[in-house]
């Protein structure tokens, strides 16, 4: 607030009263893993926004969003790389057996749980299919 930066404080301001809608909703205190849900959530919404906004050929809007959603990026965590998450989608597929697509319900159920919050779900989903393919 003493720095003047508008972005920043109304950005934190959507976020604590997410975070307090989600509790009042839950009627409970929210747990790491909720917080971090609402976090995602809120990401989320800025960059579906963002790309709509770019689409709509106006980047003022999109801009805005951008800078939103680079204050909330802040408080991920740290989204794994290429690398690490072709090597869980491989360890997933030995673990289970997989040798066919068909199993990929079960590769997914163990990739899903080691990757929430950190990589995207259609991403690992494509590297599992490459992999039973």
């Amino acid at each position: 607030m003493k720095a003047k930066d508008s972005v920043r404080m109304s950005t934190l301001r959507m976020l604590i009263s997410s975070l307090r809608n989600k509790e009042n909703e839950k009627k409970k205190t929210l747990a790491e893993g909720d917080v971090l849900e609402v976090i995602q959530a809120e990401a989320k919404r800025r960059k579906e926004a963002m790309e709509e906004y770019s689409k709509a050929q106006r980047p003022d809007l999109a801009s805005k969003e951008e800078a939103e959603w680079n204050i909330l990026a802040v408080y991920l965590p740290q989204p794994l790389s290429e690398a690490e998450l072709k090597a869980l989608v491989h360890s997933a597929v030995q673990s289970t057996g997989a040798k066919a697509p068909q199993d990929m319900g079960r590769v997914m159920s163990v990739v899903m749980p080691q990757i929430k919050g950190r990589a995207d779900g259609k991403q690992a989903q494509q590297l599992v299919k490459e992999f039973l393919s």
